[in-house]
């Protein structure tokens, strides 16, 4: 039960109280001194309660700073929760974003009023985007979720916050440019001829750029005519790379979801030649530079990518818009989504269905599938998925 003590005399010769409580382990506790004794009195009942309620927090652990809880507690646990590249990320939002702001402050300082100020100074600075903000207070959020699980803090004070809106992923779809096949022709001719294979494979593919760069001739299975994908390269930058390391290689693409891509007898002639060109043993990366070590995304993009696009006429492309190419290509061409969900990789419907809407004429096409039925006058049977 709660209780209140006397605690020392003023100046004024008026006694102050002590409101005292015992926590969850029975341990005496001060909520705090007070001019009066009932104010000392309200305090360690309102103590008493939170213990009761399994809401209550021992002061002493809020008293951590960010850095402290961030290095001590939070990063520890995710280096065994979570795979090296997300890792990597979350030591990169960290450092660019969070630990200029919350460094120096104690965890039970940090409310859910600094947390709204750092989204509207972002906002207001133009950079990063609204969807990059969501992802960044997404992981805050998650980090402070720990930290009231570990009974540092009381309450999320990323609850609640106001972020900017973000354009739906359908929104940004249908904005999203389509390569057409004279497009891409223009694009591989313009392409140094050691890399033509590279930008093939993606679009007869819609390979990952992280599965592209690791793929091997072992992955090659000639006789079948496909591709196996079983590794993916991820690259992360050094000073938030938990190895140390620039490149990371997993044993299975994103989602954990190997996956076998059929390509044409006459494109995998192709990539068995350059092995045996190249002089590549079954290991070794099909795609590398010059030393055999993995591409590097930004470099190959300014070096090789961006001159190749400049000269087709195709200012801005992407290896990942050819990813994009390849999904509309399918499904214009009569492919289900369940086909190119497979093919890609996706894990949800939903994501492999935004590129029905990237489509040029795509409601027109449904339209008149509709119409087409309606005139039959009957509904055809569906194929089995």
């Amino acid at each position: 039960m709660a209780w209140t003590a006397p605690s020392r005399k003023t100046s004024t010769g008026r006694t102050r109280h002590t409101g005292m409580y015992r926590d969850a382990s029975g341990r005496q506790r001060s909520a705090g001194t007070f001019a009066s004794k009932p104010a000392a009195q309200k305090a360690a009942e309102a103590a008493e309660d939170a213990v009761k309620l399994g809401t209550w927090v021992d002061p002493r652990k809020g008293d951590l700073t960010f850095d402290e809880y961030v290095d001590e507690r939070w990063l520890p646990l995710m280096s065994v929760m979570t795979e090296v590249s997300t890792l990597a990320g979350y030591r990169s939002y960290l450092r660019a974003h969070f630990r200029p702001e919350f460094a120096g402050l104690k965890m039970r300082q940090i409310t859910q009023a600094l947390v709204q100020a750092w989204v509207v100074k972002k906002v207001k600075a133009g950079k990063p985007g609204p969807a990059s903000i969501g992802k960044y207070h997404t992981m805050l959020h998650g980090l402070f979720r720990q930290a009231v699980a570990d009974g540092v803090i009381g309450v999320n004070p990323c609850e609640g916050t106001v972020l900017p809106k973000v354009p739906s992923a359908r929104a940004r779809a249908a904005k999203r440019r389509v390569l057409t096949p004279a497009d891409f022709d223009r694009f591989v001719a313009a392409l140094p001829e050691q890399w033509r294979e590279l930008a093939e494979v993606d679009i007869e593919t819609g390979m990952r750029w992280g599965e592209l760069i690791a793929l091997r001739p072992s992955a090659l299975d000639v006789e079948a005519c496909a591709i196996r994908v079983e590794q993916v390269i991820v690259e992360v930058s050094k000073a938030d790379s938990p190895t140390g390391e620039r490149f990371v290689g997993k044993a299975l693409p994103k989602d954990d979801e190997p996956r076998t891509l059929a390509v044409s007898p006459g494109f995998m002639a192709r990539l068995v030649a350059r092995a045996e060109r190249l002089g590549l043993g079954p290991d070794d990366l099909l795609f590398s530079t010059a030393v055999g070590t993995p591409l590097a995304r930004g470099p190959f993009r300014k070096r090789v990518i961006v001159p190749a696009a400049r000269a087709a006429g195709l200012a801005g492309v992407t290896v990942r818009e050819l990813r994009h190419a390849h999904a509309s290509w399918s499904l214009a061409g009569g492919a289900t989504l369940v086909e190119v969900q497979t093919q890609l990789g996706h894990s949800s419907l939903s994501t492999t269905q935004l590129y029905v809407h990237a489509l040029a004429g795509a409601q027109t096409q449904a339209l008149t599938a509709m119409q087409r039925v309606r005139a039959s006058g009957e509904v055809p049977r569906m194929p089995a998925a």
